[in-house]
């Protein structure tokens, strides 16, 4: 493996699949992402506004990270997570994933890996896409169109359009499907990929709650802040039932299960860890809007109880579940493999984390970019902070009269900022998606 510049290159050739034995052998890996989930949410991070008991219990089995970050908003974290490489390289506007991509799917598909994906789409309306990106088979809300998600949802099963009108939950869908799946292909290795779609706005009743009404078939109805802490443990209780079916089958033990947040919890939004106060920065570019929770096990593989301090970014999934499967690739991406952390070696840990973020491109071409340690934060425009004692940002350092170290620390994030300044393709903002149906309702971004 070769280093340059902020990429990683990696000199192998994907392998074919193996036949029989040695195809069983290689590991399940189930990626969920929670949508709008802050890190501060999470029971095992210390958050103690709501009830979060499978997460916390797959925390203690596993690894827990505390610096782990997302893309500020949901598109461009799709788009990161699902190619290992940063939004400045590929990012064509919100809602929408240019079909020439490489994705996580369409890699471990070549290592044998029955693929899936279940849940938020959110990444272009034709509807071969999730083929084109290496899905076998599908099951989505904001796929083809934008119908409610929650109570009497509105899904795409395989590209098919299905409404539901009885009172069903559209989470408990999605979820339905995923463990349908997990089932179907438990004597072969698979990869399913859940991007749920809790628990993002509206704050809406769920079937738990006591003010839950079936009858509701909008997205404006039944809606109040008190909801999202129930919102918050329905997630956890979904990924609970997913954790539960692989014990039932008796593939746990071979089974990578990686949950993180797609961006902060949603703007306004107040948690509590202890006495601390927490409020969500969702679409902000400051840790409120980009620090998640991120939690790994496999039981037997990921020791116990570690918790990890090591810098992670979305970018970072794909080469970690690929070294995780075995596969070799040969691809230029922006992603380091945090695998060996995972399996209690040092691996090599980054330095720092970029980002290029340009929530809307189409609309708005205005991009904010920075890099940072676990100190210091460094944007284009010149603005340099110490995040550990002004982690909200209001002071901006004056770089005219700095201490030894902050200099030091402005020089690394200067050296990062530089290795990416020409990185963005020209070719990339002249890419149009062809326009049909409803599109323009997945250009509006901000409610999604």
């Amino acid at each position: 493996m070769v280093r340059f510049l902020g990429m990683v290159v990696l000199l192998f050739s994907v392998a074919p699949a193996f036949a029989g034995e040695k195809a069983k052998q290689k590991p399940n890996i189930i990626l969920i992402l929670a949508d709008d989930l802050g890190y501060e949410t999470i029971g095992a991070n210390g958050g103690t506004s709501y009830k979060t008991p499978h997460l916390d219990r797959l925390a203690k089995g596993g690894a827990r990270f505390t610096h782990a970050f997302a893309q500020p908003l949901c598109t461009p974290t799709r788009a990161q997570l699902m190619t290992g490489k940063s939004n400045i390289r590929n990012y064509v506007r919100f809602g929408y994933l240019d079909p020439r991509s490489i994705t996580f799917a369409n890699l471990l598909k070549n290592l044998g890996y029955a693929t899936c994906v279940v849940g938020k789409w959110q990444l272009g309306q034709d509807v071969g896409l999730p083929k084109t990106f290496g899905f076998d088979e599908s099951c989505l809300w904001q796929h083809t169109r934008r119908p409610p998600r929650y109570a009497n949802p509105g899904l795409e099963y395989n590209g098919i359009e299905k409404n539901f009108t009885k009172g069903e939950y559209g989470p408990d869908i999605l979820n339905d499907y995923a463990i349908e799946f997990i089932t179907k292909k438990k004597n072969e290795p698979f990869f399913l990929y859940y991007p749920m779609t809790l628990t993002h706005s509206p704050y809406q009743a769920t079937p738990d709650s006591k003010g839950w009404d079936p009858l509701v078939k909008d997205e404006k109805s039944n809606i109040a802040p008190r909801y999202f802490g129930d919102m918050v443990s329905y997630m956890d209780k979904l990924v609970g039932k997913v954790v539960a079916k692989l014990d039932e089958l008796g593939i746990r033990n071979n089974t990578l299960v990686l949950f993180v947040g797609d961006n902060g919890t949603g703007k306004g939004t107040v948690s509590m860890m202890g006495a601390m106060q927490l409020i969500g920065g969702k679409g902000t570019t400051t840790y409120a809007g980009m620090h998640v929770p991120l939690i790994a096990s496999w039981p037997g593989k990921i020791p116990a109880e570690q918790t990890i301090r090591d810098l992670v970014d979305t970018t970072d999934f794909l080469p970690t579940m690929m070294d995780a499967a075995g596969g070799k690739l040969t691809s230029k991406i922006d992603g380091r493999s945090f695998w060996p952390q995972l399996i209690g070696q040092k691996g090599e840990p980054r330095p720092w984390l970029y980002s290029w973020y340009s929530p809307r491109q189409g609309a708005d071409t205005k991009v904010t970019e920075f890099a940072f340690t676990h100190r210091y934060k460094l944007y284009r425009t010149g603005e340099f902070y110490n995040l550990e004692k002004d982690v909200k940002e209001k002071n901006a350092i004056a770089t005219a009269n700095l201490s030894a170290e902050e200099s030091a620390g402005l020089r690394v994030l200067q050296a990062a900022l530089n290795e990416f300044r020409d990185a963005r393709p020209k070719e990339l903002d002249s890419v149009k998606e062809k326009k049909k149906g409803k599109a323009k309702a997945h250009e509006s971004g901000s409610r999604y």
